[in-house]
């Protein structure tokens, strides 16, 4: 297929997105920064490893039925056929609700090209949400939520995506939940929600890297936008690699009046773990903080595409 045409058949697909349609929200998670394979599948085009990537989040502290996520990731990649493919597993507990979420990405990378790359994803996959009515503790036995019979929902799931890089910047964009487009507001549906972020990066010091990102996503009517900064600091080893990456902190405030703390620590070259808290600012909103812990994990391959890929600088990518 013509790259041009792919590029106006995305571009399509986020423009008749913003069909008006309400239902439940995406995941909130604070270190997507880190990953963005949740929400836009053309970023697990990574050329130089197999990445495995996890984040478990719990949210508002101390509240019963508290919003609790769990998102496990993995992916690698095909040179001969310039793609890439990985599996993402998302569950999310809300009081008596429970989403379940599995989805199978892919995504082409179109260049292999060591100063820019551009890439597009798809995901597939479910979205199963049940409800514990047996949990349910009603004012009265005649609550007539316990004459219910509500089953378990299963409803087909897709996402796709676009991703451009080049050595100090990553744009990218993209739409979820495809199939509740157009779709009446009910308890099963989530709705589809549309990115777009771009991110300046500086990897050049031997010492420490500089990120700084912009993300608008859009649902419905409501637009929520997200800064981000994030300083990576590290141990210059004098090697042909390059320094090893050591720690690092960030920032990040949200429109809605969320301010997040970031920390990640390299216990390995390729191992590195963070945690994030997140505390809102609203009046009138739960003042509990929320934390959220996160794990990444690459199998580096023997061979990566490019000189470039090869770089410890970019696991940022």
């Amino acid at each position: 297929m013509n790259k041009r045409v792919v590029i106006w058949i995305l571009l399509t697909c986020w423009i008749i997105s913003g069909i008006r349609a309400y239902s439940q929200t995406d995941i909130s998670m604070a270190t997507h920064w880190y990953n963005r394979g949740n929400y836009n599948p053309a970023s697990i085009a990574r050329t130089s490893y197999i990445y495995l990537f996890s984040n478990i989040r719990n949210q508002w502290t101390g509240v019963t039925g508290a919003p609790k996520v769990a998102n496990v990731q993995v992916s690698g990649y095909l040179n001969s056929i310039n793609s890439a493919f990985g599996l993402s597993v998302v569950n999310d507990n809300i009081g008596l609700t429970n989403a379940f979420n599995p989805m199978i990405n892919y995504a082409y990378r179109v260049s292999d090209n060591q100063t820019w790359s551009l890439s597009f994803g798809v995901s597939v996959g479910a979205y199963i949400r049940t409800i514990d009515i047996a949990s349910y503790a009603p004012v009265t036995d005649l609550d007539p939520a316990l004459l219910r019979d509500i089953e378990p929902q299963t409803k087909p799931d897709a996402n796709i995506g676009v991703e451009f890089q080049n050595d100090n910047f990553i744009f990218g964009m993209s739409s979820t939940h495809l199939f509740s487009i157009g779709k009446n507001s009910n308890l099963f549906l989530n709705d589809n929600h549309r990115y777009g972020y771009a991110i300046y990066k500086n990897t050049r010091s031997e010492i420490m890297n500089y990120y700084l990102g912009l993300q608008v996503v859009n649902r419905s009517n409501i637009f929520v936008l997200e800064g981000n900064g994030i300083v990576r600091f590290k141990h210059p080893t004098g090697l042909s690699t390059g320094s090893r990456e050591i720690f690092d902190v960030g920032l990040t405030y949200r429109s809605s009046r969320q301010v997040t703390a970031l920390l990640g620590v390299n216990l390995t070259e390729n191992f590195r773990i963070g945690y994030a808290y997140d505390q809102s600012f609203i009046t009138g909103y739960n003042q509990n903080g929320s934390h959220e812990i996160m794990l990444e994990y690459r199998i580096p391959y023997e061979n990566a595409v490019c000189k470039t890929c090869r770089d410890q600088q970019l696991w940022y990518r």
